[in-house]
């Protein structure tokens, strides 16, 4: 997972991805420090067992975790936007992000390595 250095963003939305990173890092435990960057490089095999949701790139480290994976997060340079507009704003990302960290705070308190759906 790659992890911004020196970031140049605003101020607001510097501040805005500390808090978001805080309370996910604390409630997951996932120690990654920025799981917004885009720069991520995956195994296929367990991306494709995860469990599928929109905006799931948030949760990344914590369900490849769940899944038995080691994540390591590595600094890379943070280059601003070249083109067009953010489409997203703080409240836009702030309701979708807490629903969806109850559920990946859900599953991974429902999650047994090993088991298997039973065949009839």
């Amino acid at each position: 997972m790659g992890n911004p250095k020196k970031r140049r963003d605003t101020w607001f939305r510097r501040l805005q991805s500390r808090i978001a990173n805080g309370v996910r890092s604390a409630l997951l435990g996932d120690g990654t420090p920025d799981t917004g960057c885009g720069i991520k490089l995956l195994h296929r095999d367990t991306y494709l067992t995860l469990p599928y949701f929109d905006h799931m790139h948030r949760f990344l480290p914590a369900l490849y975790q769940r899944a038995g994976t080691r994540v390591i997060s590595i600094p890379v340079n943070h280059r601003p936007r070249t083109r067009g507009q953010s489409k997203y704003g703080m409240l836009d990302r702030l309701w979708v992000g807490i629903v969806d960290l109850f559920g990946v705070m859900w599953l991974k308190r429902r999650y047994r390595p090993g088991l298997t759906v039973r065949e009839e």
